[in-house]
């Protein structure tokens, strides 16, 4: 699991997006709160960062064309088998950039090395 830093969503091939897209549902859902070490950092943050996050991801298959289920644009929505949030335990946080302060320059030549093991080359 891993999210990749946000200035990368829009240069993602389209397999690492619409895997990034599964990583987000499956975090907003039943993966929640479950550790897993590269992706701790978003537990620490209110649910709604999640949901920023995993617009900019939607938004960028939109652009290029892709469909996805609208229930993921609300964010109280956690999946078909997942309860929904309740309005005291999802609260909007300011819209910063980047939206997960882990995701600074060290991060993003982590992101930049991880892919590039994958033999996927993005420049900025």
């Amino acid at each position: 699991m891993r999210l990749w830093h946000e200035l990368l969503i829009p240069k993602l091939p389209r397999q690492q997006l619409l895997g990034q897209h599964r990583e987000c549902c499956a975090l907003r859902g039943h993966g929640w709160n479950k550790k897993h070490a590269t992706v701790n950092y978003v537990f620490q943050h209110s649910p709604y960062k999640l949901y920023q996050y995993h617009m900019k991801v939607i938004n960028e298959m939109k652009n290029r064309g892709y469909r996805n289920d609208p229930l993921w644009e609300d964010p109280a929505y956690r999946g078909k088998i997942c309860p929904m949030y309740k309005k005291d335990e999802i609260f909007e946080e300011d819209r910063r950039f980047p939206i997960y302060p882990e995701h600074d320059d060290a991060y993003m030549e982590e992101c930049l090395s991880n892919l590039a093991s994958k033999g996927i080359h993005l420049h900025l």
